[in-house]
Formats: structure tokens, C-alpha cells, sequence
């Protein structure tokens, strides 16, 4: 009715102030559409197939964003190449908010480096939004490994060089890079197997094919709790609240060690920035709630929450490091 009445007056005004006040009702109606964001539904993209912690982590929190929203938040799987296809999609959206990306540590923090060419700007694709929870991973140990703790394995590993094997799963991965950073933090050197998914790599480990291996919680802890694997350590700066008797490997005699994988909500770029707030906020409020954090604890995640900048941050940092791990150890897919 304001607009209404304004254009009515505005009929008889000088051109001057009809363009001041045609401004004016694109300034409210900018304001006002934004306001009501969302206003439809809003698509997750998770780059992977459905049922890893990636996937899970984003159905939990579309769930609670659906119910404060008033909004539907599907999760959409596009798997493939690593997590490049989803990724892509979302870097090519458009900048509106209701495209977003559930990432990983794999996804914004590896693959640049890991791949020769990936389709989209790693550098200015996206917009960080929060980062939603880790997901510390766990040493293992088949039973028959004579170790106990982390310092018994590097002792028995100097002394066996060459001979202790370990599974990953697949090259690049973030069970690769955490034994890597291990290697280089101890000195020791072990031998790498890598199979195509956490799954197999499990599997052999317990079968005794290899010696030892890194795992997520979420992958590991039923096993744990039937005595098939040995854990020695978790990989996070701070004990698992899912395994909180397992120390971490910092405690353990590798002062600095951290490498852990994540779950994080991103935008494509340009998405305006009150809409990100909005989206960040609300996601921290919902990873805040008590049943929320049980969820994710109870599948093997710490739950985190951050501002868009802190976690941008952590996207560079570990960007950085695992540039230099890759570089070293001279790993490349194309």
C-alpha cells in the first residue's frame, strides 16, 4: 500500500525525485525479499553416495533447518570423481542461497591439491558458511601387533623398517594423509596398501591382511567394542566425546599431531552475505540443541559450529598442510 500510494503521489513529481524514489522501492523490495529468505525449498548437495558420515551429518542438521525454516532442506547425493561432480554443481549454482554444499575436508582441502584439473576455481568458488562437526579418526591395530600405545608402535616400526603395512582408503584420502603425517612426525615409515573405501580397508585389517590402519570413529567403534581392532590413539587435538577413554595422539608423545577429517556448509560465491549469516547462525543454534549433539556424537562426529570466517580458516590452514604432504609424498589423480 506504501508503494502504491508513493507511485500515485510520484505521477506528478519532477523526474529528480521520481528517480530518488524509484530507488527507493527497489531498496524495500530488496529488503523485503531477502527478509523472508527462504521462501522455498533449499537443496543440500552431499558429493558422495548416501550413508557416510558426510551424508549423515547433512540429513541431521536439513532435518532441524526444515523445522526452523518452515521450509523444506532435501539432501541431494551427486557422487563421483572424488566429490568433483557435486562440488561443481554447487560451485555453478546460482548465488541465492538455495543451492548449498555439505563439504569435507576431502572436498575443500585436498582435492586442489590432489587432482591435476578440477572443473571450478577452487579459490573463489564458494563462500564458507560454518563448519558443522570433525570426525577424529582412530590408529588401529590387527590384535597380533606386539603395541599397545603409539610409542610401542614406533618402537616396534624402527625396528621392523619397511615391514609394518597399513591400509588407507584409496590414495589421497584422509586416511592416507593422516598415516603420512604420522610417518613424518615419528620418522618411522611403514608400508601403504590402499583399497578403494574405508569398508575394505576395515575389513583387511581385521583379517589380518595388513597391521594397522586409520579410521573414522563412526567406521571403527563397533569393532573396537567387540575386540576385533586394537585402538591406540585418536587423530584430534581433543579426546572423541564418542571414545572419550582413548587417548589422542597428542597425549601420547606426538606433540602438535592433528588430522582429523570434517563436515562443513558452504554457499557458492556470491551468495549475499546476510543470507550466509542467516544460514550460520541458525545452523549453530541447531548444532547447539542436546538431541542434535547426541546425534552426531552417537555417529562418531564432535560437533563444532563456527563463524563463516573461522571456518574459512581452517579450510586455508588445512589446505596448506596437506598441499605440502601430497607434494612429498608425490600423489596425483587425474
Amino acid at each position: 500500500m506504501y508503494v502504491l500510494n508513493l507511485l500515485s503521489v510520484l505521477r506528478r513529481a519532477p523526474a529528480p525525485a521520481l528517480f530518488a524514489a524509484l530507488a527507493l522501492i527497489a531498496g524495500v523490495s530488496s529488503v523485503t525479499a531477502q527478509s523472508v529468505y527462504p521462501a522455498r525449498t533449499v537443496t543440500m548437495v552431499v558429493p558422495f553416495p548416501p550413508g557416510g558420515g558426510t551424508d549423515t551429518g547433512a540429513r541431521i542438521v536439513a532435518q532441524k533447518l526444515t523445522e526452523r525454516w518452515g521450509q523444506s532442506v532435501i539432501v541431494e547425493n551427486k557422487g563421483g570423481a572424488g566429490g568433483l561432480i557435486g562440488v561443481d554443481y554447487v560451485a555453478k549454482a546460482k548465488a541465492d542461497g538455495y543451492t548449498l554444499l555439505m563439504g569435507n575436508l576431502q572436498t575443500q582441502s585436498v582435492n586442489p591439491s590432489l587432482y591435476k584439473k578440477i572443473p571450478y576455481n577452487a579459490d573463489t568458488a564458494f563462500s564458507a558458511i560454518t563448519l558443522v562437526a570433525e570426525l577424529p579418526l582412530v590408529l588401529l591395530v590387527h590384535p597380533s601387533v606386539v603395541a599397545n600405545n603409539p610409542k610401542e608402535l614406533i618402537a616396534l616400526a624402527k625396528a621392523k623398517p619397511g615391514e609394518l603395512t597399513y591400509s588407507s582408503s584409496g590414495a589421497g584420502g584422509s586416511t592416507h594423509l593422516a598415516a603420512s603425517l604420522f610417518e613424518n612426525a615419528t620418522g618411522v615409515k611403514f608400508v601403504h596398501v590402499p583399497y578403494k573405501g574405508g569398508g575394505p580397508a576395515l575389513q583387511d585389517l581385521i583379517a589380518g591382511h595388513v597391521n594397522m590402519t586409520f579410521l573414522t570413529v563412526l567406521e571403527s567403534s563397533g569393532h573396537i567394542k567387540a575386540g576385533k581392532v586394537r585402538p591406540l590413539a585418536v587423530t584430534g587435538v581433543t579426546r572423541s566425546p564418542a571414545l572419550p577413554d582413548i587417548a589422542t595422539l597428542t597425549e601420547r608423545d606426538i606433540p602438535g599431531y592433528n588430522s582429523i577429517s570434517w563436515i562443513g556448509m558452504l554457499a557458492p560465491a556470491g551468495t549475499p552475505k546476510d543470507i550466509v549469516e542467516k544460514i550460520s547462525k541458525d545452523v549453530r543454534d541447531i548444532i547447539a540443541l542436546p538431541e542434535v549433539r547426541e546425534k552426531l556424537i552417537t555417529q562418531g562426529a564432535t560437533p563444532m559450529g563456527t563463524t563463516a570466517a573461522q571456518f574459512q580458516a581452517l579450510i586455508d590452514t588445512d589446505r596448506a598442510r596437506y598441499a605440502k604432504i601430497i607434494a612429498e609424498k608425490g600423489v596425483s589423480l587425474d
